[in-house]
């Protein structure tokens, strides 16, 4: 059977232990197809010119072609389109970055890898003030025009997720296993919301991979770099959401990052970002007015729509994810002054039940009692 372009893609995808920009280059060098003919004619030259150990030039001379078309079949059955870098649908912002994936796996709308976008992305054990931030932030930008691109996680992942699936917009989820796979598990729903409001779930990995730790590093390369901006929502020092933050650094992309208060553990990495130099963000007007967004752009905030960005991020949470209702009070009670209602409205529970519960929850010195509502201790 005839080779199309994407078999030879996969080809140079499986040549071992060979970067991906030195890749790239025999490409320029060469040329795709004219790299595995050479090395059959002329070994000697793809060798001495670029120092190929024995194993890779044997993966041009003999590319395992019944494995690659294995991998497209099961591409073809969870029901994924495979685009490479040539593809006029490769997203050009992606490009830009040192070591872009050779192929991409892409379920739902392929179209929306070329729209601007921002990620959005924080911490798995994200508190409730965080998941409603990154809800609200995410819904506000989508609003504007935003795509807004995550990685599928528990926590601040999938509440900017479904904030942006609460607009007209769709969302791109960027993932560290192969397509026939959701990990966590649990969001196996919230893939196929996305999929069905046109949004995309998007992977560098084979059909078939599982989770890995070496895995999520990569993965949040190419979310920062399929952004203009990355925007980090609750982090610890030591957290994926900060190499995430690190590799837009090194892409040339915007950091931003909203504060919190300064005894939760979780906004440590905020911090210390807006330290370095990253953007605080309060609402998503701070995003949209760094990015200088021109005013003919369907982007630019007028007037009234500002004033409504800038309003408070925080909504009941109901408004967010029915699930958060099932959550214990304390996690209705933030690191920051939290009012009676607010404890009242985000655990949707009477509030008799409510102040009897924070007297306890009070002696047994996990909250205070402050001017304006309770406080959750450390």
């Amino acid at each position: 059977m005839e080779k199309s372009t994407i078999h030879y893609w996969l080809a140079l995808k499986l040549i071992p232990r060979l970067a991906i920009h030195k890749k790239l280059a025999l490409i320029d060098s060469y040329g795709l197809m004219a790299l595995f003919s050479l090395s059959q004619k002329n070994p000697t030259v793809l060798t001495s010119a670029n120092n190929l150990t024995t194993k890779q030039l044997a993966a041009f001379h003999q590319p395992d072609w019944p494995f690659i078309d294995d991998i497209i079949k099961d591409s073809e059955a969870c029901g994924s389109k495979i685009i490479t870098y040539d593809d006029e649908l490769y997203p050009q912002q992606l490009k830009q970055i040192y070591d872009p994936p050779l192929v991409l796996f892409v379920k739902g709308n392929a179209q929306l890898l070329n729209n601007m976008q921002i990620a959005i992305v924080g911490s798995r054990a994200a508190s409730v003030n965080g998941r409603e931030a990154a809800f609200d932030i995410a819904q506000q930008l989508a609003e504007q025009g935003l795509v807004i691109t995550s990685g599928l996680a528990l926590g601040i992942d999938a509440a900017a997720h479904k904030g942006t699936l609460t607009t007209v917009k769709g969302t791109i989820a960027v993932v560290a296993t192969g397509l026939d796979k959701v990990y966590p598990a649990r969001h196996k729903l919230l893939a196929k919301q996305i999929e069905a409001k046109q949004g995309a779930i998007v992977s560098e990995f084979l059909p078939g991979t599982s989770p890995k730790s070496g895995h999520f590093p990569k993965r949040n390369r190419i979310i920062s770099g399929l952004s203009k901006g990355v925007l980090v929502v609750e982090a610890a020092l030591k957290s994926g959401s900060l190499i995430t933050a690190r590799c837009a650094l090194e892409q040339n992309r915007e950091v931003f990052s909203v504060p919190g208060g300064i005894n939760n553990p979780l906004t440590k990495g905020c911090h210390w970002l807006i330290k370095q130099g990253a953007k605080l963000v309060e609402s998503a007007a701070d995003i949209i007015e760094e990015l200088s967004i021109d005013e003919k752009s369907e982007l630019h905030l007028n007037h009234e729509q500002q004033l409504l960005a800038k309003r408070p991020t925080i909504k009941a949470v109901k408004n967010l994810n029915n699930d958060l209702c099932n959550e214990a009070l304390l996690a209705s009670v933030g690191f920051e002054i939290t009012p009676v209602d607010k404890v009242v409205s985000r655990s949707e529970l009477p509030i008799e039940e409510v102040l009897t519960r924070l007297i306890m929850l009070e002696l047994s010195g996990l909250v205070a009692a402050v001017p304006g509502g309770y406080l959750r201790l450390p």
